[in-house]
């Protein structure tokens, strides 16, 4: 058979394949092969450089499994080389790696939300086919690589919230295909290149939050494809650009907080009738508010507070989709009828949400097509203004309304009772208005409502009782009105309140009822300038949250109670002008924080104290009392007199008396030590020492069995001086915690007494309870010392906030700490310290407080354990020596107060920095002794530098999947405002300097505060 003619194209075809296919495939794949080797040890030089991984994200990432299959590595199909890197948000620490540049077909590295620090490197320049570079949410630093130009396919460029500083490079104007460039948040300065506005596809640009100057270049205008534009809240001046108000594409204009100045173009609503977020306030434009912006129909929000615009407000009658209205702090309206026909024309606004007018001239009267207005309206603030009139009764036709503030206006006649259906209300202030007529019981259904106040006004009649049915009241002013009848003892055991209230200057009479006592985490207490009598209630001294204590102009008599002395919180005391006697305690002496006594015009007497406030003319008042004296002039009171003869022989007697009880007590006390002594040599057997009223014994053989013989299996922690071991009695099924003392370590002994010492009396609910104390031998005749506690379920606050993966919990997200439940916890723990440091007679100094520290139960109810460091106060006059010291005083790096490392005394003032950090890790979720801390960047800084504008930004992400989804709602809103407020704490309560740290009981008094809002806001807990 003869073989088949080719034709000459036939052949040499067939010769080009057999020679692919022989010769050049091996070489192929051998090349592809290195190739994908050089990604594959780039990634692992990337790995290399990381320093923590929480969640064990890169653990698969080693030699054994193909490159392709790790976490967060995508590879192309054909070529199998790496072309996505997405790391995002797994608290990642460490640098970012040179070898990234070796990544050649890399299209997109997403880092965003961890922990990198350190610069940027050059290397990234190398990754020509790069289109998605997203690394903001880190704390990188240095300056923008210039040379990133070079990746001109870059269409995605976000740098966000870093610390990078320098300037934009100008470079940026040659990405050409670039449509993001988000550099917000981070320290750059100079000036906005001209050149970004060659950038002809770009759609959003973000560089807020810098320090960026100068003007807007004209050459943004020539970006016609804009949708977003954020400059605010840097260093910008002069006027906008014309151009950029012809940029029809623009949907978020936002430039807030500059030093722009000019007047808004008159056809801006035409101009920009794409446009749904227009913020331009903090800055000084003048002029008035164009009547053409209601042509701007899709407007969500527009903001133009804090301006100098003047003139009327124009009608709003097309903007349908408005929610959020924002021209506080202007010279708007011109105080006359006029002013308010404009509030009607936003009746068409069926979403609005938030109408905020305060302190502008606004004059005429509410129309009552406000109850026409959306019935999603959360706030209406038009305080300080001009407005006067009569409350229209359609205002309850806003039964979604959270906050109303009308203060500082002039609006008369009585209030509605219709304001009792605004069931959703969580603050309402009427102050400063002529209101009269009786405060409407009605009132008494806003069960959410947190303050209230109704102050200068003309209000008459009795105080309602039906007010104490407000049991989410926080804040009560009532001040300044012509209120008569006695106090409700309902209202004024109102237990809720716990920052304000205020009765003062009313014709209230009667006594101060017992109940009083009930307001144990108030903050500050007003009766002063009515007609009240009687004693002063010894129930007053439960009030140990108190601050400020007036009381003064009315008719109080007797003396001031003993109860009193518990008020160690409490910074101003006004009692003058009242009729109280006897001699004026000494106990005021102690209180460290008290910088107003005002005792004048009383009928004390006696000798005035001569420590303590008494040394300071200047804070202590005591003028009026005839009967007093003093040995220091400069009160301008009699001088004291010693001369009295009747006295010695009483001083003899006393004399006598203390020298027996002196011997005496001397006596028994060596006895005491003799018998401890003789029990001590005696002792051959297992002996407990209980340490409640259950009378508990557990010998080394009982904690023995059961623990199964101390079974590593039952072994639930390691501290620093022993171990702690799950137990069940044999006897009763209780589940108990054993930690067994480790004597061969150096201070275990010593940590084992400090601690029964510190818990010989304390009884508090947030505080780990301990069932009995062993200390015996073993089997082996070896000292044996174990301390029994109630056994916690939840385990600690330690591994909830930083839960250790597993393979089943690659993301660490197993267990979850709800909002509602890191509040309560961070109640728990700050009653328990408020407990230890203000409500014993020998307070206590935990001086080891952390996560770790903080147990939790079945309900997640928190409770404050080993007390091994903790210092006994011994109280004193001098308060160098107010603390008990001790040498070498101890905590734990991240947590132990700045002064520790410098000091050896222990103080109230220590426990409350390391609860701020405590508190700052349990919202953040970043630990003090993360790798991005260093030399005088700590998790204080990390937190007060994010506020008050970027603190979602640090927030734990798992609570941010929890309120997430409630982002521009009424409960939302509650959410962001109240995590911010728990930051502020923290950052209080962490400070540098001691003496400027919030003190503790103020604390718990404004995390309640906080809990009441987010229960008021509908979260559940």
């Amino acid at each position: 058979m003869e073989p088949p003619n080719l034709s000459f194209l036939e052949f040499s075809s067939s010769c080009r394949l057999f020679f692919t296919c022989v010769v050049l495939l091996p070489c192929i794949s051998q090349v592809l092969s290195a190739n994908n080797m050089t990604d594959k040890l780039a990634l692992l030089a990337f790995k290399a450089a990381i320093t923590t991984d929480p969640f064990g994200a890169l653990n698969s990432w080693n030699h054994t499994t193909n490159h392709c299959r790790w976490h967060g590595v995508t590879c192309g199909r054909l070529h199998h080389r790496v072309i996505g890197l997405d790391l995002q948000a797994l608290k990642l620490s460490g640098s970012i790696s040179p070898h990234i540049g070796n990544l050649s077909f890399l299209r997109i590295l997403t880092l965003i939300n961890n922990s990198f620090h350190h610069e940027i490197p050059q290397q990234v320049s190398q990754l020509h086919s790069l289109r998605v570079l997203r690394l903001s949410l880190n704390t990188l630093e240095g300056e923008i690589p210039r040379n990133l130009s070079s990746c001109t396919h870059l269409t995605w460029l976000g740098l966000a919230y870093n610390r990078l500083v320098g300037e934009i490079p100008i470079r940026f104007g040659s990405l050409a295909e670039l449509q993001l460039l988000a550099l917000g948040k981070n320290y750059l300065t100079g000036t906005i290149p001209s050149s970004i506005g060659n950038m002809s596809l770009l759609e959003k640009l973000g560089l807020s939050w810098n320090e960026v100057g100068g003007k807007i270049p004209q050459a943004l205008g020539k970006l016609t494809k804009l949708k977003l534009l954020q400059l605010g809240f840097t260093r910008l001046s002069g006027t906008i650009p014309p151009s950029i108000f012809n940029l029809s594409s623009m949907q978020e204009f936002l430039i807030q907080g500059n030093q722009i100045g000019g007047n808004l173009p008159t056809n801006i609503g035409f101009a920009l009738p794409n446009i749904e977020t227009f913020a331009i306030s903090n800055n000084r434009f003048t002029g008035v508010i164009p009547q053409s912006m209601s042509n701007a129909t899709n407007l969500r929000l527009l903001q133009v507070s804090k301006n100098k615009l003047s003139g009327k407000m124009p009608p709003l009658d097309r903007l349908n989709n408005l929610e959020i209205l924002l021209v506080a702090y202007n010279y708007l309206g011109s105080g006359g009828y006029s002013d308010s026909t404009f509030f009607c024309s936003l009746a068409n606004a069926t979403t609005l949400r938030v109408l905020e007018m305060q302190d502008n001239s606004f004059g005429g009267t509410l129309p009552k097509c406000l109850g026409n207005f959306s019935i999603t309206l959360l706030n209406l603030q038009l305080e300080e203004n001009l407005l006067f009139g009569t409350i229209p009764r359609t205002i309850g036709n806003l039964v979604n309304l959270g906050r109303l503030f009308l203060h500082h206006n002039r609006f008369s006649g009585t209030l509605p009772s219709i304001l009792g259906n605004l069931h959703y209300l969580v603050e309402m202030k009427l102050s400063y208005n002529k209101f009269f007529g009786a405060i409407p019981s009605s009132l008494g259904n806003l069960v959410k409502l947190a303050r209230l106040y109704l102050d200068h006004n003309n209000f008459h009649g009795y105080i309602s009782s039906h007010l104490s049915e407000c049991r989410s009241l926080v804040e009560l002013d009532l001040s300044s009105n012509n209120l008569n009848g006695t106090i409700p003892p309902e209202l004024i055991g109102l237990s809720s309140l716990t920052i304000l209230l205020n009765l003062s200057r009313n014709h209230l009479t009667g006594v101060l009822p017992e109940e009083v006592g009930k307001l144990n985490l108030l903050a500050q207490l007003d009766v002063s300038r009515n007609m009240l009598d009687g004693d002063i209630p010894a129930s007053l001294g439960s009030c140990v949250g108190l601050e400020v204590l007036k009381m003064q102009e009315n008719s109080f008599r007797g003396s001031i109670p003993s109860s009193i002395s518990m008020l160690r919180n409490v910074k101003e005391i006004d009692l003058s002008h009242n009729n109280l006697s006897g001699q004026i305690p000494e106990f005021f002496d102690a209180f460290h924080f008290l910088e107003i006594l005002n005792l004048s015009y009383n009928n004390f007497e006696g000798t005035l104290p001569t420590i303590g406030i008494f040394n300071n003319v200047s804070t202590t008042f005591v003028s009026g009392n005839d009967k007093l004296c003093a040995r220091m002039p400069e009160f301008h009171l009699p001088k004291c007199s010693y001369k009295n003869s009747s006295r010695k022989p009483i001083a003899k007697w006393k004399l006598t008396i203390l020298i027996f009880f002196g011997v005496l007590g001397t006596a028994l006390v060596l006895a005491l030590v003799y018998f401890r002594w003789l029990k001590k040599k005696k002792r051959t057997e297992p002996a407990s020492n209980s340490k409640d009223d259950s009378s508990l014994s557990l010998s080394y053989g009982t904690l023995l069995k059961a623990t199964n013989g101390f079974s590593s299996s039952n072994l639930i922690g390691v501290g620093g001086f022993g171990s702690v071991y799950k137990g069940v009695l044999e006897e009763n099924g209780t589940v108990i915690a054993i930690k067994v003392l480790n004597l061969m370590l150096h201070g275990a002994v010593k940590s084992f007494i400090t601690e029964c010492e510190a818990l010989r009396n304390v009884r508090h609910r947030n505080l780990l309870k301990v069932l009995t104390i062993c200390s015996s031998t073993d089997y082996r005749g070896n000292e044996f010392k174990a301390l029994v506690y109630e056994f916690m379920v939840n385990g600690n606050l330690e591994d909830w906030l930083h839960p250790s993966p597993s393979p089943t919990n690659v993301d660490g997200n197993a267990q979850k700490l709800s909002l509602i439940q890191r509040i309560n916890i961070s109640i728990d723990v700050a009653s328990a310290l408020d407990y230890l440091h203000n409500h014993l007679q020998s307070p206590v100094i935990h001086c080891d407080l952390k996560p770790s520290n903080v147990l939790l139960d079945a309900e997640m109810i928190g409770h404050v354990g080993d007390f091994g460091l903790a210092k006994v106060v011994i109280e004193s006059t001098d308060d160098t020596k107010a603390r008990k010291s001790s040498t070498g005083v101890r905590g734990t790096v991240g947590y132990a107060a700045p002064e520790y490392g410098m000091e050896s005394v222990a103080s109230r003032e220590g426990d409350v920095y390391s609860y701020g950090i405590l508190l700052l890790e349990m919202f953040t979720g970043v630990s003090p002794t993360n790798e991005m801390f260093r030399e005088n960047f700590n998790l204080h800084k990390f937190v007060k530098e994010a506020l008050p504008k970027q603190h979602l930004e640090i927030t734990d992400p798992l609570l941010l999947q929890e309120i997430g989804g409630y982002m521009g709602t009424g409960r939302g809103d509650a959410a962001r405002e109240c995590l911010e407020m728990v930051y502020r704490v923290g950052v209080a309560c962490s400070v540098q300097a001691r003496r400027e740290r919030m003190n503790i009981a103020k604390v718990a008094a404004q995390l309640h505060f906080i809990k009441d809002k987010l229960h008021a806001a509908g979260f559940q807990g």
